[in-house]
């Protein structure tokens, strides 16, 4: 048995469901995603992101005007940290997983072991696959940043009830590296009137772009704890949170009776 055999991959969850399930399907779905974003203006190439993380009809094209945003400096980043909301697994703190690598429909993207062994000697993160095995937070990243940077190493932690003090000290075990990319994958409102969503979601819109940690509630956004972590260590660094696109699935796909909300924005 060769040493790839011998790899312990996690295996797309939500293919088929989230983001098709072949490979050429998936290209033609994430071109029509970038196709349907809406890049705002010229800025450096951002330091972490923040992004939607619904089936690709709904949010793909939101998550699309964050990632665009990356080609310029793509061949610079070699390893991305993706911090996702943990759906399924009730979670105190953060979880890695054990596998070596994660799969999609586009190829095997190899876990960063070192940064693993660094994050799990802090406080709050816990090995645990359970968390990991199903959700969908981080898996629908993935398609995307295959597509723009190829090879990457991918650091995922599932997020559960953790404080902003925990997500800070994992970014600060992390953030330095210049080839590193983090991702903080939220949506935003849920199940409100398209008119009510767009008033929530301007209200929390404000209190990402000025940095306002203390400000984003728990209802504002389903990963709020890990944007609020991302929001104070931008803070620390004097970084600026810039808006790229925020819409709602009646603006994509869907009736406006009862919508998701979504956003992307990137620390710069």
């Amino acid at each position: 048995m060769n040493a790839r055999a011998e790899l312990r991959v996690r295996q797309p969850a939500v293919a088929g469901a989230f983001y098709p399930a072949g490979r050429e399907a998936l290209v033609g779905s994430l071109r029509e995603c970038f196709a349907a974003a809406m890049p705002e203006g010229d800025i450096p190439t951002p330091k972490a992101l923040v992004v939607p993380h619904a089936g690709f009809i709904y949010s793909g094209p939101v998550a699309a005007s964050a990632y665009l945003h990356l080609v310029p400096g793509a061949a610079s980043i070699r390893r991305v940290v993706v911090l996702g909301p943990s759906h399924r697994v009730s979670l105190r703190g953060m979880a890695v997983p054990s596998a070596d690598a994660f799969a999609t429909p586009l190829g095997i993207v190899p876990i960063d072991v070192r940064g693993r062994e660094a994050v799990l000697d802090l406080p709050g993160v816990q090995l645990n696959d359970e968390a990991h095995a199903l959700e969908h937070s981080i898996e629908v990243q993935l398609p995307f940043l295959q597509f723009v940077l190829g090879s990457f190493e991918l650091l995922p932690l599932a997020v559960g009830r953790c404080s902003t003090v925990e997500v800070v000290e994992v970014l600060d075990a992390l953030w330095d590296d210049p080839d590193t990319l983090v991702v903080v994958s939220t949506d935003l409102s849920h199940y409100l009137s398209y008119e009510d969503a767009n008033q929530a979601d301007s209200a929390t819109t404000a209190k990402i772009v000025s940095a306002a940690f203390e400000d984003v509630r728990d209802t504002d956004a389903c990963g709020a704890s890990a944007l609020r972590g991302l929001l104070a260590a931008a803070r620390i660094r004097g970084r600026t949170v810039e808006q790229l696109d925020v819409r709602n699935s009646g603006d994509t796909a869907g009736d406006r009776n009862r919508v998701v909300g979504y956003g992307a924005f990137a620390v710069c």
